[in-house]
């Protein structure tokens, strides 16, 4: 967990991390099934994050930590909170279990509000030892649990914890606020909820609705049929190319867009892959215009113009 407060610097933006969320996603699915993941149908309670100034410290930071165990459906994981003097916001001991210790900045002695953020992290740092779910490197595993903890209902509490302003920069996590946005909003795709009553930062606000308007783009990305005019020409370019290509031979557009193209060894024709727009898996149909793709690692069901 990673904490950045008071006027120390400037806070990254946009997606410089976004191959990687999408990785995250992807093997969130992989791991849990589609069913396990529409089992975090019910994100984390605004209510259940609520620790103010009147509240037994102790009693309540244990609180809080059990309503983020249950969030995050660990029902047999005990989280024991205490506070000391760090760098950090949090960190937690990932063991056996099912006691986990969990060790927060003193300045959320103070700064109650924030707490919640801080405990989904960590929270979500077990839940994903538990899977034995990991990336090999540090930050690329630490970007896995925010993604996650995001995507599982937890999460936006960390973007709610984004505040910049003439006084205050501060952030939790390793995405960018535009980031978390980007994964609340694949959330609420497939949840049918909206995030956006919940934030009480109207910075967090903003990076959610950038964040939003980046993950709609995926839903209108060619050769879904969803896509505009500019994007099926593009696509038309592209296949165009492909259907000139030899037998096994890739061509993508020099745009950089995610679809790509190759002629069937066996004669079958020209196939087209892209990114699933809910889970990220890569699907491969046959270029034979409209179709209905399913993806057969979340299960939707997607209305192609291939």
């Amino acid at each position: 967990m990673t904490q950045n407060r008071g006027r120390s610097g400037p806070i990254e933006h946009g997606f410089p991390h976004l191959a990687t969320v999408r990785a995250s996603i992807t093997a969130l699915f992989r791991r849990l099934s589609a069913d396990g993941i529409r089992a975090y149908d019910t994100s984390f309670a605004p209510a259940d994050a609520a620790f103010d100034a009147g509240d037994d410290l102790h009693l309540g930071a244990q609180r809080v930590a059990a309503a983020t165990v249950r969030a995050l459906r660990l029902p047999d994981a005990r989280m024991v909170v205490s506070f000391r003097e760090m760098e950090q916001a949090a960190t937690v001991e990932l063991a056996a279990g099912p006691e986990y210790f969990v060790e927060v900045s003193d300045r959320f002695r103070t700064h109650r509000r924030d707490l919640a953020a801080a405990l989904a992290h960590e929270v979500t740092h077990v839940l994903l030892h538990r899977l034995d779910l990991r990336f090999p490197g540090t930050v690329e595993n630490e970007i896995l649990t925010d993604t996650a903890a995001a995507y599982l209902g937890a999460g936006w509490l960390l973007l709610d914890a984004y505040r910049e302003d003439a006084l205050t920069h501060q952030r939790f996590g390793y995405l960018t606020p535009e980031e978390f946005g980007y994964v609340l909003a694949k959330r609420a795709a497939l949840f049918g909820e909206d995030p956006a009553t919940w934030f009480t930062s109207p910075q967090a606000y903003e990076a959610y609705v950038r964040g939003r308007a980046l993950a709609e783009r995926d839903h209108r990305r060619a050769p879904l049929t969803a896509a505009g005019p500019l994007a099926r020409r593009r696509y038309a370019k592209a296949r165009r190319a492909g259907a000139g290509a030899g037998a096994g031979a890739g061509a993508g557009p020099a745009d950089g867009s995610a679809y790509r193209f190759e002629q069937d060894g066996s004669g079958a024709g020209l196939r087209v892959s892209f990114p699933c727009p809910v889970c990220a898996q890569r699907l491969r149909v046959p270029v034979c215009g409209r179709l209905r793709a399913r993806c057969g690692l979340c299960a939707t069901v997607l209305d192609c113009t291939t």
